[in-house]
């Protein structure tokens, strides 16, 4: 039997972006279908059955194909840490990129995601990918976000170039950061709210 895989994305989303990285990664066939962004999105629907939420449909994907390019490791404490540093990228990347993206408070968001992206840096450290040499879970997780890694994080800046670079699955699934700016200010002139 072949998979049928749909994902309902919406392209602007970065949630979206990471479970169309997940597939590409691992050179799955997918239909793509642009949902309202009101919807639940992303969902991957796999067979007829949905799985929501971008992290679970990642580590959803990683376990149904698991023989093709791992983006997990194999070992239950790096793999435990590697949900932990995905997490952390949805706690304090994503709440303090909102604050910014919608105008409140930017200063102190803005300050605030410095300090978050400094810690991830520190992780980071001097590897190539924060599971080692190829890219994984928390490197999905953050490279959507790469637009708004300030030039402070030298390092990030860095390990974001190389994920786009090195990674057709990265490249060709991220949108041009300028369209993602023009559609948040549009947004905002649209009296758009995240809440």
């Amino acid at each position: 039997m072949v998979d049928e895989v749909i994902l309902l994305d919406y392209w602007p989303i970065m949630f979206c972006m990471r479970v169309s990285i997940a597939l590409a990664k691992k050179g799955l066939q997918y239909e793509s279908r642009e949902a309202d962004m009101w919807d639940k999105i992303p969902t991957l629907i796999h067979n007829g059955k949905p799985v929501c939420e971008s992290l679970i449909a990642v580590q959803y994907i990683d376990e149904i194909w698991s023989a093709k390019a791992p983006l997990l490791p194999s070992d239950p404490h790096e793999r435990a840490q590697a949900r932990l540093w995905a997490e952390f990228v949805d706690k304090k990347i994503f709440e303090d990129s909102a604050w910014i993206w919608r105008g409140i408070d930017v200063e102190a968001s803005k300050k605030r995601l410095i300090e978050s992206l400094k810690v991830l840096e520190a992780e980071l450290g001097d590897k190539a990918c924060f599971g080692g040499n190829k890219l994984g879970l928390v490197d999905i997780a953050l490279v959507t976000f790469y637009s708004c890694i300030e030039a402070e994080c030298s390092s990030l800046v860095a390990w974001g170039r190389r994920c786009v670079q090195e990674n057709e699955s990265v490249a060709k699934s991220l949108p041009d950061s300028h369209k993602i700016y023009q559609h948040v200010m549009e947004m905002r002139r649209n009296k758009f709210s995240l809440e």
